[in-house]
């Protein structure tokens, strides 16, 4: 691990002003993954800006009937309150489906969602990575790609996005809410937030330098059949290799969003006017375009299958 400075900020705009004083500083809260990508030097961070101090660890209600959800609310907590659990179950789901118990109670909404991928190409400095080092080339293309991406890709980059958290999010239409260093307040809507590779994938998302989270809003709930169901290869402490949130109404009628197949959450809103078609329609429409490889071709069939036993499942 290389050296760096470190601070604790006491208000948000302290830690948006530190930030746009040092250009490669980042925010830290829990931790779970930054630290890791320091010790392996994929991050080399000059400064860190401790966050946990800015008050953003709570959930409240909003004058439309949605909730407001503190970017530094941990995983654990935000899985058991009982709005969520009760109004957006889809996303108690999901949550409770990532990582340990351990990793959970340290991790925030925030770090979630910015959380980088898990490509083993990207985690191995020894190999090119674009995402690591912009220009370097792609080893996953062409190599084991068993775990990676299916649609959404380009010639740059295959990876996936790791968060189950974020794949409910889409589903909810969750909005993000920042503060940028000059004071600006902005919204970002969740299907924004995350970008695709296209020839720059190691800009993941739509933040802007120094660019601080302070919550993600979900909207009224929307009711509905609330369904989140992960395939990996081990039952606990495992990314996904398709992972589905869905959202059925009783008419069959709902959303539906995919993790463990694209860069980002993957959702496309005009494939969910075949739900009431069933699974394979669906996942026609949600996959259009898709350019798997020889290694991870069978995650089209785990979509539709995996798919198929949601649908059962929120429609019994």
């Amino acid at each position: 691990m290389k050296a760096f400075s470190y601070e604790q900020a006491t208000s948000p705009e302290q830690a948006v002003a530190a930030a746009a004083r040092q250009p490669n500083a980042r925010f830290i809260a829990g931790g779970t993954n930054l630290l890791d990508l320091m010790k392996l030097e994929i991050e080399t961070p000059a400064h860190l800006i401790d966050v946990n101090g800015l008050g953003f660890d709570k959930i409240e209600a909003t004058p439309d009937g949605g909730l407001r959800i503190g970017a530094l609310v941990r995983n654990t907590d935000l899985a058991a309150d009982a709005r969520v659990r009760r109004d957006y179950g889809v996303l108690s789901r999901a949550l409770l489906a990532g990582a340990s118990a351990q990793l959970r109670n340290k991790a925030t909404t925030a770090g979630n969602l910015l959380q980088r991928t898990r490509c083993p190409y990207f985690y191995d400095t020894n190999q090119a990575c674009n995402k690591r080092q912009p220009g370097s080339g792609c080893s996953a293309i062409g190599g084991v790609s068993r775990q990676l991406a299916v649609v959404g890709t380009s010639e740059a980059c295959i990876a996936t996005h790791p968060s189950d958290m974020a794949v409910a999010l889409r589903a909810l239409d969750a909005t993000v809410e920042t503060l940028r260093p000059g004071g600006q307040r902005r919204t970002i809507p969740i299907e924004d937030f995350h970008r695709l590779p296209g020839a720059t994938p190691h800009i993941e998302t739509a933040l802007q330098p120094g660019e601080l989270i302070a919550s993600v809003r979900l909207p009224a709930p929307v009711g509905g059949k609330h369904v989140y169901q992960k395939v990996r290869d081990r039952a606990s402490y495992a990314f996904a290799l398709v992972s589905v949130a869905a959202i059925v109404q009783r008419d069959g009628t709902g959303r539906v969003a995919l993790g463990g197949v694209a860069p980002k959450p993957w959702r496309i809103s005009s494939a969910e006017a075949q739900l009431p078609r069933g699974a394979s329609a669906v996942t026609s429409a949600l996959l259009a375009g898709a350019k798997p490889t020889e290694h991870n071709a069978f995650k089209v069939t785990l979509v539709e299958r995996t798919l198929d036993a949601v649908l059962t499942e929120a429609r019994s």
